[in-house]
């Protein structure tokens, strides 16, 4: 009898992978080789060599996690499918994604995210939305952990009717509930609470991108003779508004949801967005350049280009007027609403007012081919409306379907490569003859590249030293501070710099002409800053221990004895100094939003500063020591701190001549600048330290798209604040602060001003009631 040799264990399957990969034949425990056996040949079809060589190193890679051979299994039948909808490019950040999960949960909870990963990337369609989607499974990750294997059972429900910011916000209100309870925290990820259904409710949206792109793509088809590469966008996570549609790169990018307009199907708003884009690329033969224009001229041009190129499609397909037209309905106020008038204007032939009957004519009269035609239209347009007050922000166009006009603008790129870098400052020590006999450039500033420092002090012949006449104090050096990750629960080491700028000087006689406007207010104020401004020395009487005999009590209780009547035994007193022991940081939010208007015609600056000389002049009254500080951002690496006035600084002309010179710009990264603010308040002694902080709006940056992020870090520095003995309070100008806010400050800890123009009257009043 011939006996047959044994094959080795894994030997087939060795036969079908890869020479690079044949080990894992041996790596993997038996009970998968016919998983991935039967797998390999259609991941070969649809995987290009690299792709392959991901796929597979992320099947070694997970079973050495050591976390059960489900997550193993769950990875190699879901990342080829999850390549065939998003492309392969995302298999890799997968799979370290899912490495870094085993360190936080458990292997469980991580084949759940495997094994569902198709169907988030089937009902998402795009690879940024899927990296947001796994974004957002850290972030509930660290807030809810329990809440998220029971979401991952109902993934396809909750999909087919939320977008990815619904289903943000969905999750964060059941982790926000039911923090503490986790049986009801678990219906509700479930589904299986009345309230998780009525959330779903609120959040659902009416028509989902990924269910009409396919209708979309055979109208544009129909139109153009053509396909388009269309993909989903994502919103605000905190708001329901989604993104405008915007072209880059050949790419039509729409909201990833749409409600239905004004009695306008969803559909049909998705219609109107993707022709006036695909006409936008039809019109478009050369982007204008940007540089050199103002905010109010790039918009002006934008809407008399949209005017173009919406005329050039009407002339080809004349019903695309009827579909557009039925989005020009509405009219907005302010400036926004004269662009309305102008768009309605110029899309229908027939003007409503002066303004717009002109551009009606100046847009009949240009050859609609011509570009720059339309370009000196545009500025025109601008020229007329100069004079009015226009916010980049606020005054939009309100029309839903007309993109963002990031296509029309091109700016002159830099070669970084030949850029020189700035030599670093230095500072020189030198003699005194070197110094008299060198002459100094006035004019230079802070960036200065060479100081010289002179180590004998210098003195003018009336006895007053160059310094103290002339001299600054030198601006401080960088500080850096760790910054609070959400996304991963932990503080990134040394991540922002604080730098401080030297603060402008303004004209301190508007200061002192604010203090007479506002007489009234601190007339109101007066007998209140009297009372809490300490009084010295009082007597507490009718003690029994006490510093001093109460002469009056002792012979009253004499004469009780006297009587044969019980004594009151309370014949002794002290004596209390009256301090007030308090320290207020004032801290300005001085990005660009202040500088926008209000209904009284001044910007938000000009009454914050108004409100900080005010709320200075009662601090100062009272007697507490104070300082006046602001800040704006440029990133993480450029967190500009301004000291308008410092603790050991007069209330004066000096003083008040830096806040009337506070100007506005760039974002408002307040994590750091809380950080910075609290460890100067830190170092008063005082037993009651005040951080009195006045924005206008959340805290954001350019460097950071999760708007989360900032609030998040906002909120840990403010807790690490309070660590140090520090009252933070806020005092917000945004009417809609409450989704923000008191996550931010506690619920107690926050004040809404409504009204913008009463910030001058309420910023005093609040320092009293806080102080009092």
């Amino acid at each position: 009898m011939l006996s047959m040799p044994l094959s080795q264990p894994g030997s087939d399957l060795a036969a079908l992978l890869p020479p690079d990969h044949a080990d894992l034949a041996q790596e993997l425990p038996p009970a998968l080789h016919p998983a991935l056996a039967a797998t390999l040949p259609d991941a070969r079809r649809r995987l290009s060599p690299r792709g392959l060589d991901t796929w597979l190193r992320g099947v070694g890679g997970l079973h050495r996690l050591g976390r059960g051979e489900a997550l193993v299994l769950a990875w190699i039948e879901a990342a080829p499918q999850v390549a065939r909808d998003l492309g392969e490019d995302i298999l890799a950040e997968f799979a370290t994604l899912c490495a870094g999960f085993a360190s936080r949960t458990s292997g469980a909870v991580i084949e759940r995210i495997v094994a569902t990963a198709p169907i988030a990337a089937r009902r998402l369609g795009d690879a940024a939305l899927f990296r947001s989607y796994l974004r957002f499974l850290e972030h509930l990750l660290a807030r809810a952990p329990r809440g998220i294997r029971p979401m991952l059972e109902h993934l396809g429900e909750l999909l087919d009717v939320l977008t990815l910011g619904g289903l943000r916000r969905w999750a964060d209100w059941g982790a926000e509930a039911h923090r503490t309870d986790y049986p009801e925290l678990e219906r509700y990820f479930s589904l299986g609470s009345e309230e998780s259904r009525a959330v779903l409710k609120r959040e659902r949206k009416g028509t989902l991108f990924i269910d009409v792109q396919r209708r979309l793509g055979m109208y544009l088809r129909a139109l153009w003779g053509r396909d388009f590469v269309m993909a989903p966008t994502a919103g605000d996570f905190d708001t329901r508004a989604g993104l405008q549609p915007y072209l880059e790169g050949y790419t039509l990018f729409l909201p990833d949801a749409l409600d239905d307009w004004a009695g306008i199907p969803a559909l049909d708003l998705y219609r109107a967005q993707i022709a006036h884009l695909a006409a936008h690329l039809a019109a478009l033969d050369q982007a204008h350049q940007g540089e050199g224009l103002n905010a109010l001229q790039m918009t002006c041009i934008g809407l008399i280009e949209d005017a173009r190129t919406e005329a050039l499609a009407i002339a080809r397909f004349p019903r695309l007027r009827e579909l557009w037209a039925g989005f020009h309905t509405e009219t907005a106020v302010g400036m926004a609403g004269q662009f309305d008038r102008i768009a309605r204007a110029l899309l229908l032939g027939q003007g409503e007012d002066a303004l717009s009957d002109w551009a009606v004519a100046g847009f009949a009269a240009i050859d609609l081919a011509d570009a720059t035609a339309a370009r000196h239209l545009g500025l025109a347009l601008a020229d007329r409306l100069r004079d009015q007050p226009f916010s980049v922000w606020r005054d939009r166009p309100s029309c839903p379907y007309r993109c963002d006009n990031r296509i029309l603008w091109e700016y002159e790129s830099l070669e970084f490569d030949s850029i020189a870098a700035a030599p670093a400052q230095t500072r020189k020590y030198v003699s005194v003859m070197e110094m008299v006999n060198e002459v100094e450039v006035e004019t230079a500033g802070d960036d200065a590249q060479e100081i010289w420092v002179q180590a004998n002090e210098l003195f003018d012949d009336d006895g007053i030293s160059f310094n103290e006449r002339e001299g600054r104090e030198p601006v401080a050096p960088p500080v850096f501070y760790d910054e609070f990750d959400h996304s991963i629960q932990m503080m990134r080491p040394a991540w922002v710099t604080v730098l401080e700028k030297r603060a402008r000087a303004g004209n301190p006689e508007l200061a002192d002409a604010i203090l007479h406007a506002h007489r009234d207010v601190m007339e109101r104020l007066r007998h209140r800053l009297e009372a809490m401004r300490p009084q010295g020395v009082s007597r507490i009487r009718k003690l029994e221990d006490g510093d001093d005999l109460d002469i009056n009590a002792a012979v009253a209780a004499a004469i009780d004895r006297r009587l044969r009547s019980q004594p009151d035994m309370r014949v002794m007193m002290r004596r209390v100094l009256n301090l007030r022991d308090t320290a207020v940081m004032v801290l300005l939010d001085l990005s660009e939003s202040t500088n926008d208007p209000t209904a009284s015609g001044q910007t938000v600056l000009d009454l914050t500063r108004a409100a900080t000389v005010l709320v200075s002049e009662a601090i100062n009254r009272v007697g507490d020591p104070f300082a006046v500080h602001g800040f704006c951002s440029d990133g993480r690496a450029q967190v500009f701190y301004q000291r308008f006035k410092d603790f050991d600084q007069p209330w004066a002309q000096g003083a008040k001549a830096r806040v009337m010179g506070a100007e506005g710009q760039l974002s408002t990264r307040m994590g750091a600048a809380i950080r910075h603010a609290s460890q100067l308040l830190a170092q008063q002694r005082a037993t009651r330290r005040l951080l009195l902080v006045i924005t206008d709006g959340a805290p954001a940056d350019i460097d950071v798209r999760d708007p989360l992020y900032l609030r998040a870090d906002a909120r840990r520095a403010v807790e690490e604040a309070a660590q140090k003995g520090i009252t933070p309070f806020c005092l917000t100008l945004d009417p809609g602060a409450d989704a923000y806010a008191q996550r931010i400050f506690g619920p107690r800890n926050v004040q809404i001003v409504e009204k913008v123009e009463r910030l001058p009257e309420r910023l005093p009043a609040l320092y009293a009631a806080l102080t009092g």
